[in-house]
């Protein structure tokens, strides 16, 4: 995944200087900062879906909904033809 952030990094910021010229260094920076940065918080985070999704921690949650919604006493949703 980091070649793949460094790549993508380095397509941006070859497209950038082609369209914009040489702008401010800083911006430069800002733009690789962010894209990378990005890019590998993305993937720590669909690590973690599919860590905790195998493990079973996704299948540990109690559900006692039951499908009512919050503050709804007679637990029935109402008709979609009633509301016209």
């Amino acid at each position: 995944m980091f070649l793949i952030t460094v790549t993508t990094v380095g397509i941006a910021l070859f497209l950038l200087y082609r369209q914009h010229g040489m702008v401010s260094v800083h911006f430069f920076i800002a733009v690789a900062l962010g894209i990378g940065f990005m890019m590998l918080l993305t993937a720590a985070l669909m690590g973690l879906i599919f860590m905790s999704s195998g493990t079973g921690h996704d299948e540990s949650v109690d559900n006692s909904l039951d499908g009512k919604l919050p503050g709804d006493k007679s637990g029935d949703t109402p008709d979609q033809d009633s509301r016209d």
